[in-house]
């Protein structure tokens, strides 16, 4: 319901902006907007197009990491930690195994099996709580988990950056956002579960978190140093670093296919299968999002809109340049789609801009953040929460942390 209105009000406030604009002495600003909407459902058409393949890749390699017992191993590897992090859930619960299995496949970008394990976990959670209709302490900790969108891969991302400059002959590494991306949802996550374990009284200093939380922690931060003392050798280490461990993800999952002894190659060609499915899937979608925010931005509301927070932000900081890419950082708790309509804008005509500083940044919005009002109204939709209790609020602060470290991470790799 809030994408419906948000695709509207796009159309609403460019015809109200243009026809204002025709009376004051621009009369070719409809045709501006049409020529512009036209164009964008063709852009659509071809990003999707060239997002096949690069899908079908992806999704066959992840089909084989899941066949192969990815998910599980990563469960066994951090029940540990999610026993203490969730002390209300019964041990013996199945809710257990729900949701580590779901949080593991929303690591690995493994969206197909993360949705229905995360129904499940869900469902688990709402047997143990005793006020059916009032989120439970473990629900609202597991929905601020999804909702801070922790990936080790961002498929889909790499793969609409991969589509894009091979549709317009640019060079470039398409995973060069792997790293801001990866350590911006890093940091949203632990600032979900710090707020949460606070307001739940969870006690974070066990030595079994620690020991999980103290090592990512230490990593990414020692990660973060590293490269702003070598900030001349960024771009290398972001090249290298990225294509080594995604590399590594794919013979690690190929290994573990081998290990379970199935058959790899058909295991690809039914993830590939599914792969184009989804590039399929998401034409009218990226077309109708192209489409309003073609309007939006021909009109000049674009304009208006990031004027408006420049000029706040202008009061007290001098390098504000992240401005024209808070749009689809704002966008991206609202609307998946909406968000992704905003980055390929932002990339510019040909995507021209798509290795800009607010191309590469719009695209790390995209990945360190998900769509938290979504999240939330599906999954304590399906189990009939009406009091949601302070779970929007808690990840919507993740979002927000998400936000800032990625506009940090942006200035230390691209500034």
């Amino acid at each position: 319901m809030t994408l419906n209105y948000i695709w509207i009000g796009f159309f609403i406030v460019a015809f109200i902006i243009a026809i204002f604009k025709t009376f004051t002495g621009n009369p070719e600003i409809f045709s501006l907007i049409v020529n512009s909407i036209f164009e964008r459902a063709e852009l659509g058409f071809k990003l999707s197009i060239g997002l096949t393949g690069i899908m079908a890749l992806w999704l066959g390699i992840m089909r084989i990491g899941e066949k192969g017992g990815a998910i599980d191993l990563l469960s066994k590897a951090f029940s540990p930690l999610f026993h203490k992090l969730f002390p209300e859930v019964q041990k013996n619960s199945k809710a257990h195994g729900a949701i580590i299995m779901n949080i593991s496949a929303n690591m690995l970008g493994l969206d197909n099996a993360a949705t229905p394990l995360g129904l499940k976990a869900m469902a688990e959670l709402q047997k143990e709580n005793t006020n059916k209709d009032r989120a439970s302490n473990a629900q609202i900790l597991f929905l601020v988990l999804n909702t801070s969108g922790l990936t080790l891969i961002p498929t889909s991302i790499i793969a609409l950056r991969a589509s894009a400059m091979a549709e317009n002959n640019i060079s470039g590494n398409p995973t060069d956002v792997f790293l801001p991306i990866l350590i911006a949802t890093f940091c949203s996550t632990i600032a979900g579960l710090i707020l949460v374990a606070i307001i739940q009284k969870i006690n974070l200093f066990q030595k079994t978190i620690i020991a999980y939380l103290g090592t990512a922690i230490l990593f990414i931060g020692s990660l973060v140093y590293y490269l702003m003392n070598h900030k001349s050798q960024i771009e290398i280490i972001s090249s290298v670093a990225s294509g080594a461990i995604i590399f590594s993800f794919i013979i690690g999952f190929i290994s573990l296919g081998l290990r379970k002894k199935i058959n790899i190659y058909e295991e690809f060609v039914e993830g590939a299968k599914e792969g184009f499915t989804v590039a399929i899937r998401i034409i009218p979608y990226l077309i109708a999002m192209l489409c309003a925010v073609g309007a939006f931005t021909a009109s000049g509301a674009m304009s208006y809109v990031t004027y408006s927070i420049g000029q706040l932000f202008s009061l007290f900081l001098d390098n504000i340049q992240f401005v024209e890419a808070l749009p689809t950082a704002i966008m991206k708790p609202l609307s998946g789609g909406g968000a992704r309509g905003l980055m390929v804008e932002s990339w510019g005509e040909n995507a021209s801009q798509i290795n800009s500083f607010v191309g590469r940044l719009t695209s790390t919005f995209q990945g360190s953040t998900e769509t938290t009002f979504y999240v939330i109204a599906v999954y304590f939709g399906s189990v009939g929460i009406k009091n949601t209790r302070y779970a929007v609020l808690a990840g919507l602060f993740a979002d927000v942390v998400g936000i800032i470290a990625a506009i940090i991470l942006a200035y230390i790799f691209w500034g």
